[in-house]
């Protein structure tokens, strides 16, 4: 069988406790020494002159330092050696461990060394390494390539093995486009091995999970709770018992009226590791994908945020402070009657943002003396996020 056009097969090497000699004493030869060093090996260093830090890696006695030019007999007992004197030694010492079958990276000489090291990454417990056929740069870019769209969420990095100890996380998915997902909430995802999901969350991801990962629908709908909170954490604590890496999707935020709190206390009494992943809260995001700053200067410079079902007695009246109410639509006539009632004009603008974010979003703008029927007209529904306040009057739907 004719060899593989580079003539080479990429080996991971245990160095650990093993001699390794570096012929030089500048950048490339401090670099690979640092490598060399975390990778546990026994680090010879022959130069007359070194770089300051393998000097101090020298008098903490971390490597051994021989101020002197290279001699052969610096090859006894060396598995691998690495030369980047960046002169004719460099041939030498390449030749000198060619004739003893010792491995030899050539700095600045890929074509002529018998060895190359690739640029490597790692995340978790994942290790990246990329050869770029001697071009360094090439490899760097491809690592750095990989090792973005691992940690991005965009390839798997989940066990395939059992793994004892479960964990949750709690993953804020933002307002339900996938692209408002943090890298992180990605990244927890594509290592999920139980994911427990809202309807609200960017559920066109679950598509991208792999087949023998469990999906828990546990989404809730106005007046309707399939699945009660108390039930949700304990299946969040029962899988996670189970061994089990756990993510619990939400949509928004999960500490703004998302019930993450409950979850993750839940959780912590189990003895389960929790971690929360904040996400794009709707109560800002929606706003803005229909052009609606929730503070602007000169117009608005606080917001309150409700879900819909608080009394609204207390807020500040005046448009200059924004209310955003989550969860609200339904009885918007009643909630824009109340605010009336407290002493809030009825000409304060107001706008019904539905499925904010996605292709199928719509506003529907008016006041709050005539956005109850309009949003009736429409048919407005959940999920919705209305905005009142002088601030909807900067949005690109406002004619009135």
């Amino acid at each position: 069988m004719a060899p593989g056009p580079s003539g080479s097969l990429p080996l991971t090497l245990r160095l650990a406790g093993r001699r390794v000699l570096v012929v030089g004493g500048g950048h490339v030869a401090t670099r690979r020494t640092h490598a060399l060093v975390d990778a546990g090996a026994e680090v010879v260093v022959v130069s007359p002159a070194v770089s300051a830090r393998i000097g101090e890696l020298a008098d903490l006695g971390v490597v051994t330092w021989h101020r002197r030019g290279y001699e052969s007999a610096d090859l006894d007992g060396a598995w691998l050696v690495q030369t980047a004197t960046d002169s004719p030694v460099d041939h030498t010492v390449a030749a000198d461990a060619e004739e003893r079958r010792i491995w030899c990276l050539k700095g600045g000489d890929p074509d002529a060394a018998t060895a190359w090291v690739p640029a490597v990454a790692e995340i978790d417990d994942i290790t990246i390494a990329v050869s770029g056929g001697g071009d360094a740069r090439r490899a760097s870019q491809l690592r750095d390539a990989v090792a973005a769209a691992l940690q991005g969420g965009e390839l798997p990095l989940r066990h395939r093995t059992h793994h004892p100890g479960g964990s949750v996380a709690l993953v804020g998915g933002g307002p339900g486009d996938p692209g408002l997902l943090t890298s992180r909430g990605r990244r927890l995802l594509a290592e999920a091995d139980v994911v427990v999901v809202d309807r609200l969350g960017p559920v066109q991801l679950l598509d991208e999970l792999s087949p023998d990962v469990k999906v828990i629908d546990v989404g809730k709908r106005p007046d309707h709770h399939p699945v009660p909170q108390d039930e949700i954490n304990q299946i969040l604590v029962d899988q996670a018992r189970a061994g089990k890496v756990v993510v619990r999707l939400k949509g928004g935020d999960p500490y703004v009226l998302g019930r993450g709190g409950e979850e993750r206390l839940a959780c912590e009494a189990a003895g389960i590791p929790v971690e929360v992943v904040p996400g794009v809260t709707s109560a800002i995001s929606v706003p803005a994908a229909a052009g609606i700053p929730v503070t602007h200067r000169g117009v608005a410079t606080g917001f309150t945020v409700l879900t819909g079902h608080e009394e609204l007695g207390h807020l500040p009246l005046g448009g200059h402070h924004t209310i955003v109410m989550l969860m609200g639509v339904r009885r918007l006539a009643t909630t824009a009657a109340e605010l009336v009632a407290a002493g809030h004009d009825p000409a304060t603008p107001v706008a019904v943002v539905e499925r904010g974010s996605l292709p199928d979003q719509r506003v529907t703008v008016g006041t709050l003396a005539s956005i109850a029927d309009r949003a009736a007209a429409v048919g407005a529904r959940a999920p919705a996020v209305t905005v009142i306040g002088d601030v909807v009057r900067l949005c690109p739907a406002w004619t009135d």
